[in-house]
């Protein structure tokens, strides 16, 4: 029998582990400046949660993975954070302690698409959630938050791209003129958008099979159709952009990709190395209804969502390293299997001190685990031989200074203590 991974999937193996510690370990020191917390919610949910009759997207619509569970219960795996969010914010009443509820959240979710380079079928997301408060300058602290953690990645050329799709009757009204504007071209448009012209017409600027038609390239914006009240409030999100000087531009026909946005929405962009046209890295928006429409109250939210892969991609394509945490302070070299006792105990006074330490397990040769340790990048050897057990002591090895001393084996920690302070 051979075992292979699912498709669509992928192992991060030991080697590449410290990559992913680094990047969740700079979210949360970000996010704790913005003063957010984590929320962890199910990987799967009921499949009401996400498959709501105003969620027309290709990611509910054809992109879930959904099963009945042993008691007949419709279950979806996640494909997308937000919802899960606000089903937990909802359930657990978190409205009626707090007035703005700020979370992030890191983890799997689950879509059936075409896998393809950076794109997967599990794939992970970390993303930030702002819920109970509608106002201009909240929209603005997300977008500068998003905007800032790119930043602070060491990714050059960062800007947001910003629209807005107004309140619910400019959002109205622009379905009605995207009707009107496609209805004389829709025998030429795929058969998806036959049908999105009558459940939500946005859905036709996001086709991937008819993105070049003329008629998408020619569709009227949202913003030619705003009333002065979500004029007002753009207005309003732009001036709190431009006074921290973020660099924005405009892009009129951006409406995303999930149906439950209004007002803004925006991308976060970078200049990346071979990513060509495609560097977008993440965004998101201001949703109204989907907090009432889980059963709880009328209150809205915003929020932007980045994929994990892609911003480790980005990282690698610009060289930028992460820092590895994984590396040793020390590496134990034993000659027999009887020292392996004492080496056993060294490191268990090592670790007391957390110190970083480590040993060959197998029957490898000095040389053997000399290359082991060089591969953990060991920065000091703790050499034991019978030699060394007998007067005592033990030898260490500055791996950078290649300089070797006699150290008691009591004097072991603080010895390496007083080193590693220096």
């Amino acid at each position: 029998m051979s075992a292979n991974k699912v498709k669509g999937t992928y192992d991060v193996l030991p080697n590449e582990s410290y990559k992913w510690i680094s990047l969740e370990a700079k979210i949360r020191e970000v996010l704790s400046l913005y003063n957010i917390k984590e929320m962890r919610t199910p990987m799967m949910e009921y499949s009401n949660v996400f498959h709501r009759d105003s969620e027309g997207s290709d990611m509910v619509t054809k992109e879930t993975y959904d099963f009945v569970d042993r008691s007949n219960r419709a279950l979806t795996l996640r494909p997308e954070g937000t919802a899960g969010v606000i089903r937990s914010y909802v359930e657990n009443k978190l409205y009626a302690t707090q007035e703005l509820e700020k979370v992030y959240y890191i983890g799997p979710n689950f879509r059936y698409e075409r896998p393809q380079k950076g794109r997967y079928r599990q794939f992970s997301q970390f993303g930030v959630e702002a819920i109970g408060t509608v106002d201009p300058a909240l929209d603005a602290e997300i977008i500068i938050l998003a905007y800032d953690f790119i930043k602070r990645l060491g990714l050059k050329g960062v800007k947001v791209r910003v629209n807005t799709l107004g309140d619910q009757e400019s959002r109205d009204k622009y379905q009605e003129a995207l009707v009107k504007h496609f209805t004389p071209h829709i025998d030429e448009l795929c058969d998806d958008c036959k049908n999105r012209i009558h459940k939500n017409p946005l859905r036709i600027l996001d086709c991937k099979i008819d993105d070049k038609h003329k008629s998408v390239i020619n569709a009227p914006t949202p913003i030619d159709l705003l009333n002065e009240e979500s004029i007002a409030y753009f207005n309003e999100v732009k001036e709190n952009l431009e006074s921290c000087g973020i660099n924005y531009e405009l892009a009129p026909k951006l409406v995303r990709g999930l149906d439950y946005y209004s007002h803004t929405v925006f991308e976060i962009e970078a200049d990346i190395k071979g990513f060509g046209a495609a560097n977008v890295l993440g965004g998101g928006g201001r949703y109204q209804k989907l907090v009432s429409e889980l059963g709880g109250p009328d209150l809205g939210g915003i929020g932007f969502a980045f994929g994990m892969e892609r911003l480790l991609m980005a990282l690698e394509a610009n060289e930028i390293e992460l820092s590895n945490d994984l590396d040793l302070d020390c590496y134990v070299i034993t000659f027999n299997k009887a020292l392996k006792k004492i080496g056993t105990k060294i490191l268990y006074d090592l670790r007391n001190e957390n110190i970083v330490s480590d040993m060959n397990y197998t029957d490898k040769s000095f040389k053997g685990q000399l290359k082991q340790a060089l591969r953990y990048h060991a920065s000091y050897l703790i050499i034991l031989g019978d030699d060394e057990y007998k007067k005592g002591v033990v030898g260490i090895k500055d791996t950078k200074t290649e300089i070797q001393e006699e150290v008691k084996i009591e004097n072991i920690t603080a010895y390496l203590k007083e080193k590693m302070e220096k």
